[in-house]
């Protein structure tokens, strides 16, 4: 089985469309059938265990290849995100690569540009980790992680 399943919902979208490319090649199945085709390819018995393999993960809030933009050590930046990872229950670990590098030192005495960081996030997209005026080291804005659950 994969270690990161799409939604129940991704999951359905796949069976419905394996049904639809099948019948398309004269090869008719029954929705229940594409459903344990399906689960199949993830490796699992039957559907019900694809099913509450995906239940018991949460969502991931982006997925590889998203577009994202939000704020990193204030900073504001656009990117990709090149990795995602389940840690533990609602903390993902990601890590992005920015369009533009981001300059993250606030001293007008020297810089230090990073163009890509790798950081942990809750499901809305925040770090627990703040700076130390207390914002938080990185925040996806909203219209990115709705994207990316899409």
């Amino acid at each position: 089985m994969t270690s990161s399943l799409p939604s129940i919902t991704d999951l359905k979208g796949q069976a419905k469309q394996l049904r639809a490319q099948l019948e398309v090649i004269g090869t008719r199945v029954s929705h229940s059938k594409s459903l344990e085709l399906i689960a199949h390819q993830y490796g699992c018995r039957d559907w019900n265990t694809l099913c509450a393999s995906a239940r018991v993960r949460p969502a991931l809030p982006v997925n590889v290849g998203d577009r994202v933009q939000g704020r990193y050590l204030s900073q504001p930046f656009s990117g990709t995100v090149v990795g995602v990872h389940l840690l533990k229950h609602d903390r993902f670990q990601i890590a992005l690569e920015f369009d533009e590098a981001v300059d993250v030192v606030r001293s007008e005495r020297f810089s230090n540009n990073r163009k890509r960081v790798t950081c942990t996030i809750d499901s809305a997209g925040i770090t627990r980790e703040k700076t130390s005026d207390g914002l938080p080291h990185l925040v996806l804005e909203k219209q990115s992680i709705a994207q990316g659950a899409q």
